[in-house]
């Protein structure tokens, strides 16, 4: 925001840019990214009452060239092939002579990055919410990973009902992603997996969804994440309520688990796991062995694999003493016979 420097002490006069030769005027503000140099912009379509999101990024003109905007032609072109209710819709881009416009359709729901509270039983329907857009993004012919998933990045209406924007990131999963972009999300909310530059999955983002979803439950703003993660890039529980479903406990754990092997594979399979499980309460033994043998599934696998060889091993060594025996009385028979 820029201030009048010649009324010092007095209420700031705030300048927006004139986009009315494109078509739209400027509302208001509704967030900035400083470091990013992207800011956006709730506007009215001229001569309309329709509303429309700009996201505004701007240059250095002596520093940067043009080619920067080949990451935002790559966004646009995701955005013009996704036709969901969640996500909103691409309508237009245009550049001015110092910045390049995105124009996406306008839902209005607050993000999560705002200071709101919400219950456990809360954060699950949002979680299926979100999981449900996953579910759309990875089921395309080439599957979609956003890349960026977090607080800010999630907007909820009053029947919360989830949106997920911000696809500046996004990429195919057959893509191959320039080293330069790697681990360029926000710290906390970046998998494993992208940190030290490995391929990418579609459980990649349920790590970061995971994490906004600890988030929510501890009340724990974006900046403080690492308050929740430990030196094994595990995520904590640290604030949670004691009152929350063992299963629920172990679900939240699976997304967030360092290696994506141990996560589940893709937002289909997390969808099914949680929709049954209850948020609240306590477990029954079953429950929590259940529990305990998801969280800790390749591990079993191992320990079924190892009890397979043996009762293979086992199997195989009672067939040779008994082809041992059987060899011995054939033996047997044939000197009595020869006497």
């Amino acid at each position: 925001m820029e201030l009048d420097v010649r009324n010092k002490g007095k209420i700031p006069v705030t300048y927006y840019p004139d986009f009315s030769a494109q078509g739209y005027e400027v509302v208001r503000e509704l967030g900035r990214n400083q470091e990013g140099g992207r800011i956006t912009y709730l506007a009215r379509v001229c001569n309309s009452h329709k509303l429309v999101v700009i996201k505004e990024f701007s240059f250095d003109i002596t520093a940067t060239d043009w080619s920067g905007s080949k990451a935002y032609e790559r966004e646009i072109e995701i955005l013009q092939q996704l036709d969901y209710p969640r996500i909103p819709r691409y309508i237009d881009s245009f550049v001015t002579s110092v910045s390049f416009c995105l124009v996406q359709e306008y839902k209005n729901a607050p993000s999560l990055g705002t200071k709101r509270d919400f219950s456990p039983t809360e954060v699950k329907q949002i979680a299926i919410s979100i999981l449900e857009i996953l579910v759309y993004l990875q089921q395309q012919i080439d599957p979609i990973i956003h890349r960026d998933i977090k607080p800010e990045n999630i907007l909820v209406d009053e029947q919360l009902n989830a949106y997920l924007v911000d696809f500046g990131l996004a990429s195919r999963q057959s893509a191959e992603i320039a080293f330069s972009t790697l681990s360029t999300g926000t710290p906390g909310f970046v998998p494993p997996e992208e940190q030290f530059g490995y391929a990418l999955t579609q459980a990649s983002d349920l790590y970061s969804l995971g994490a906004t979803l600890i988030c929510l439950l501890t009340n724990t703003h974006t900046g403080d994440i690492s308050k929740l993660i430990d030196h094994g890039d595990r995520c904590q529980f640290p604030k949670l309520s004691n009152q929350l479903h063992p299963s629920f406990r172990s679900w939240l754990l699976t997304m967030v688990q360092p290696n994506w092997k141990d996560r589940y594979p893709n937002a289909t399979v997390a969808l099914a796991a949680l929709e049954p499980i209850p948020v609240m309460g306590n477990a029954s033994l079953i429950e929590i062995l259940f529990a305990a043998i998801q969280l800790k599934k390749r591990t079993a696998m191992l320990i079924l694999a190892v009890l397979g060889m043996l009762a293979v091993a086992g199997t195989t060594l009672v067939f040779s003493q008994q082809g041992g025996a059987a060899q011995q009385l054939k033996e047997s028979n044939s000197l009595i016979n020869f006497q």
